[in-house]
């Protein structure tokens, strides 16, 4: 199976109107477009009944002591963990691109609705929540539930550019049954034996001057 983006090229860097946030000269980060890259796939494979579609971060640092801290760095070597960026099930076999926009195209404080997509382009679609629902908790502004697509915000003193990983799975099931909240961590948990084949492709990201600048 073979996945692409029109919206940027594989080991490319993701545009800042797919990101949540962006450089700013003054502020160090400002809200972006928050847009859905485009993606489209081909050579699926027989028995095909559904898709899943996850995006996520590994680069996240696994503690957030020194995040967006002044006159500190989050360092290179610190343990890293996976941050799910979007989390889309039961797409139908018959679909083979999304389009950009077509699921975010803004910020939207507290989050988009879901699991069921409002105005869904895709009959019968679900989308998982996002981590910036633990992310944005104790924000008074920013807390709720975050379905869908909400882009890359690394930390803007991050010593490292974050990777993005969009990964298409063909699955052999037409509805993957996962109850609940729709999670990362437990859309991939159902997804097991049940994946005829996978493709993804890996976008970077950078918040932190110097190294957008390199």
């Amino acid at each position: 199976m073979k996945l692409w983006s029109d919206s940027f090229a594989d080991g490319a860097t993701i545009p800042g109107a797919f990101a949540f946030a962006v450089i700013d000269a003054k502020t160090r980060v400002t809200l972006s477009a928050n847009r859905n890259p485009h993606l489209a796939w081909d050579d699926v494979p027989d028995g095909t009944r559904s898709f899943a579609l996850i995006c996520h971060d590994y680069d996240t640092p696994s503690k957030g002591d020194d995040v967006n801290q002044e006159n500190r760095s989050v360092p290179a070597d610190l343990p890293r963990v996976d941050f799910f960026h979007w989390v889309m099930i039961d797409l139908p076999p018959s679909l083979r691109e999304t389009r950009a926009g077509e699921f975010s195209d803004r910020v939207t404080p507290r989050g988009k609705a879901g699991p069921t997509i409002p105005r869904s382009p895709v009959d019968g679609a679900l989308h998982g929540l996002n981590d910036y629902t633990g992310w944005f908790a104790s924000d008074h502004d920013m807390s709720g539930d975050y379905y869908g697509y909400d882009g890359p915000c690394p930390p803007w003193n991050d010593a490292i550019v974050h990777h993005y990983v969009f990964t298409l799975y063909a699955l052999s099931v037409d509805k993957l049954g996962v109850s609940g909240k729709l999670a990362g961590a437990d859309v991939r948990a159902a997804l097991v034996g049940k994946v005829l084949a996978e493709a993804a492709i890996t976008g970077l990201y950078t918040l932190n001057p110097a190294l957008a600048a390199a």
